[in-house]
């Protein structure tokens, strides 16, 4: 049985498109040519960060960060940049019983802009507040921690299979993959399979398109 229902954060609850738009505007770029490169560099199965690598060797994505930030352009997101069935979603779920966990590879900073934003959840986490990024197995086990139920008993809601699905699969955690962004169209099929090696997108409990389509079928299986 479910008991709690977990999501990350980017390209699950959050649409970052706002976030690569900016970034092509501090390296100088056209924005399709940004978006170009980055699904190019996904299809190759590489770091998302080698896209920056492209148009500046030697970028380094922290200490740009600051400096955006120390210049009034700090990463920021809002109410609007939400996907639509984001809140009515994690909603429904709490309505039904469960624990709501939001924990996803983020900074400080977004987790503070996430707490602002009140969704419905029960806990929130980030990389930078555990101390461990995913794909890492150390992420995992601190939500496991956090959530203090057994792996069968909680659901990780996730867009890619190599840093969400994966890894939570390998703790025992079941899993929910979510067809959109980048990763969520590119890194699907036999892609996925030839770039990790396995289906792991068939070892989900479900395959989702929409995060509407979720509280319904959490309600489903728990009940059988």
């Amino acid at each position: 049985m479910i008991r709690a229902v977990w999501f990350d954060v980017g390209e699950v609850l959050v649409n970052e498109t706002r976030e690569y738009g900016t970034w092509a505007d501090w390296l100088g770029v056209p924005r399709q040519t940004f978006s170009a490169v980055f699904g190019a560099v996904i299809a190759q199965g590489l770091d998302y960060r080698d896209t920056f690598q492209v148009f500046r060797p030697g970028f380094d994505l922290d200490e740009e960060r600051e400096m955006r930030a120390a210049v009034g352009q700090p990463e920021w997101f809002g109410e609007d940049d939400l996907y639509p069935d984001a809140r009515p979603c994690l909603a429904a779920l709490r309505d039904q019983g469960l624990q709501v966990g939001i924990a996803g590879n983020q900074t400080v900073r977004a987790e503070g802009i996430l707490r602002e934003l009140d969704l419905p959840n029960d806990m929130l986490g980030t990389s930078d507040s555990w101390g461990a990024s995913k794909p890492d197995g150390a992420f995992f086990e601190r939500l496991l921690v956090e959530a203090d139920l057994l792996p069968g008993e909680i659901l990780y809601v996730g867009d890619r299979l190599d840093n969400d699905i994966r890894p939570a699969l390998a703790l025992g955690i079941q899993t929910a993959v979510l067809r959109r962004g980048p990763w969520g169209h590119i890194l699907r099929g036999d892609t996925a399979a030839r770039l990790l090696g396995e289906d792991c997108e068939a070892l989900c409990l479900f395959q989702l398109e929409t995060l509407a389509e979720l509280p319904s079928r959490v309600a489903e299986y728990n009940a059988r």
